[in-house]
């Protein structure tokens, strides 16, 4: 009956309000400006820590109907017979638990202002806001993106020139190293082409080219036996050939009189055929028509050819091969059911391992195992060997997930794992019988899944000490796909555990709950990591968590050890029921969880579109997760499935097909490279 009445007393203060909505224009006008004010939009985003509610904020600079159409939106989490017992009013008034908590204070004008919108929405008929929502959904101008222009990345550079020139010599490498930048190294807002990086691709094209001839033509690259060194025939055909590998399309005739001349000078004063084609190749390789790989580029002939090259950087992270080159050529790959062909031919090929590994590389960051620092003497079993274990230890569970064709939500759940001998004595579980066998966890073991495994575990640590912020943003980002704030500029350190204050990390870290300033996200990511604190700094499992107090004297034998209790309850705000107090526990709440789950889709969508999805992509990631989710969790469905995809094709509409007899006798005459 109380809460009856206080419902009652709060629903008739608000309709004293004075303010008033008259219509969509009244959100973008009043309404939204509050939200956004009260920090709302930081965490309802599809890629905020409240995704999984669907109160989907749109992008910084959407427009006037976007933001009226998001308003709109809002009707699902209104209560039509009750208006103040909506969710869009309890929740960041802070009446029902909130993640975020207080956002809105009640009895201000904001909160008068929110219950206004509230009424309009409960009043509103279904076919109204219907009708509404369609009217600005035309207006809205949402649209996908289409990118033009995508820079090899350094893996798909030494990829390429491996097939090309039949080099193994890395040579990205030795290139500036590639930030991650939303997860990844391939996001096309930040490829740009900083001086050293073009010094780098200038001095490596050099050597390739020289190399590629050092020995004669052991790579044949020159399609035919050249009769002199002035012998043209030869050198068209080497140029063709050549050129629409290096340029993944065939050669504008402008292009081809240039390389041919430049050829022929070269020929003609060393007197070597083989002269005039290593200047052509060195002069291809320093081109941007190598360097970059166009998608829906201006010249509408290469259509084809760019929808090819797009199919093999994502499913080879490498150059189309000559079967794909031929099938461009054909307009076999403008339908779905030709690019669902070529895609499965390519994933049968071992080149799909090499461009998943490169994916998963980055989207679980191995780099930070690889390059992780651990203090000696506490982990005395940590070296790069060890890392690398780490490392190949998932990349095995992954490749049978993909390549066995299991459920790839059991990369949360595996009751096993794929073990050296040195992993083994980490995980105190007896040596398998050779390097990397599959090995069962005993009953009741808190090892599950990835979140189980010392790559996760020990990347995402100190030097000295476990890291719950560090583990829970990973959560967060990689496996959630929600964005977390970034901290505040000069945060003050924690308390360091002493012999007079003997804390556990957990204990030291209630400065981030009891810290306003900090409280609001730290909310989000420590009690993710509390729940972990069983598994030390490199991954081994601990009951008690021991303090190393430094002697004075600097002497190790001075030193004192202090064991204390762990508490490893956790739980994952926003995700219902999610308390668990080990990884096994938190990779079955993971692996239940459809925002886990579409996380998936979202992280292969923004690898091979090399950006953030935007509202206008929701619908291809919906059917992708639809087509995921039905399968079975299967990994290889779900990327048929994204290159059959409409969105797949942005940019390619209407756009006349390559098809030509010309270019298919062009493509007759190419040859690959020896191996």
């Amino acid at each position: 009956m109380k809460a009856l009445l206080s419902s009652g007393v709060l629903f008739l203060a608000a309709i004293q309000a004075q303010t008033a909505a008259t219509g969509p224009d009244f959100f973008a006008a009043k309404v939204y400006p509050v939200l956004v004010q009260a920090n709302c939009r930081i965490c309802h985003t599809t890629a905020g820590v409240a995704s999984g509610t669907h109160v989907h904020f749109p992008e910084k600079g959407a427009s006037q109907s976007q933001i009226e159409l998001f308003g709109l939106s809002l009707s699902g989490v209104v209560d039509r017979s009750n208006p103040a017992d909506s969710l869009l009013f309890q929740k960041p008034t802070n009446r029902i638990k909130h993640t975020g908590g207080l956002r809105i204070k009640p009895g201000t004008e904001e909160e008068r202002t929110l219950f206004a919108w509230v009424r309009y929405l409960a009043a509103t008929s279904e076919a109204t806001l219907a009708s509404e929502r369609k009217r600005l959904a035309d207006n809205s101008g949402a649209r996908a993106q289409v990118h033009l222009v995508r820079r090899l990345t350094h893996s798909q550079y030494n990829n390429t020139v491996r097939d090309l020139l039949g080099d193994y010599s890395r040579p990205a490498l030795h290139f500036p190293p590639e930030d991650y930048i939303d997860g990844f190294r391939n996001q096309l807002r930040y490829q740009n082409m900083p001086p050293l990086l073009v010094d780098a691709y200038s001095a490596a094209a050099e050597k390739l080219a020289l190399n590629a001839f050092r020995a004669g033509d052991v790579n044949h690259l020159i399609p035919c036996k050249p009769a002199s060194a002035g012998d043209a025939a030869c050198r068209d055909r080497f140029l063709r050939a050549f050129g629409v590998r290096a340029f993944r399309r065939p050669l504008r005739e402008d292009e081809f009189r240039r390389y041919a001349a430049a050829f022929s000078a070269e020929a003609k004063q060393t007197g070597k055929f083989l002269e005039g084609a290593r200047l052509v190749v060195e002069a291809m390789l320093d081109s941007p028509d190598f360097l970059f790989h166009v998608e829906a580029g201006p010249d509408k002939r290469w259509a084809d050819y760019d929808i090819a090259s797009r199919l093999s950087y994502l499913l080879w992270d490498t150059m189309p091969d000559k079967a794909l080159m031929d099938a461009a050529a054909n307009g076999e790959l403008r339908t779905a059911a030709g690019r669902e062909a070529a895609a499965r031919r390519l994933l049968a090929d071992p080149k799909a391992h090499q461009a998943l590994d490169e994916f998963f590389d980055e989207w679980l960051r191995f780099d930070r195992v690889l390059n992780a620092s651990k203090e000696s003497h506490r982990f005395p079993e940590f070296s790069l060997e060890m890392a690398q274990n780490m490392v190949e230890e998932t990349r095995r569970l992954l490749n049978h997930l993909v390549w066995d064709n299991r459920n790839f939500m059991e990369l949360f759940t595996a009751d096993y794992a794929y073990l050296s001998a040195d992993l083994a004595s980490l995980y105190k579980l007896p040596p398998p019988s050779g390097q990397f066998e599959l090995v069962h966890f005993p009953a009741g073991s808190p090892r599950a899944g990835f979140l189980g495994e010392a790559a996760f575990l020990a990347a995402n640590a100190g030097p000295t000490e476990t890291s719950p912020t560090q583990r829970g943003i990973f959560v967060r980002e990689q496996l959630l796909c929600q964005q977390v704030p970034p901290p505040p500029p000069n945060v003050p350190a924690l308390p360091e555990a002493s012999e007079a204050m003997p804390l556990t990390r957990r204990q030291r870290m209630l400065e981030h709950a009891s810290n306003p300033a900090c409280a609001s996200c730290h909310r989000l990511m420590d009690p993710i990591g509390f729940g972990l604190e069983s598994f030390d700094a490199v991954g081994r499992y601990r009951s008690r968590e021991t303090i190393l107090i430094e002697s004075e004297t600097g002497k190790r034998k001075d030193d004192k050890k202090i064991d204390l209790n762990l508490d490893t309850t956790g739980e994952v705000a926003g995700i219902p029921s999610s308390s668990f107090s080990d990884a096994r526990q938190l990779g079955t709440i993971l692996s239940g969880s459809k925002v886990c789950q579409e996380c998936m889709v979202r992280q292969i969508f923004r690898y091979a579109y090399g950006r953030i999805e935007t509202s206008a992509d929701e619908a291809t990631i919906q059917q992708l997760f639809a087509t995921f989710r039905d399968s079975g969790f299967h990994f290889r469905d779900l990327m048929i499935a994204l290159v059959k995809s409409p969105q797949f094709m942005a940019g390619f509409e209407d756009v006349p097909t390559s098809r030509n007899s010309k270019t298919m006798d062009v493509r007759a005459s190419v040859k690959e490279p020896k191996q």
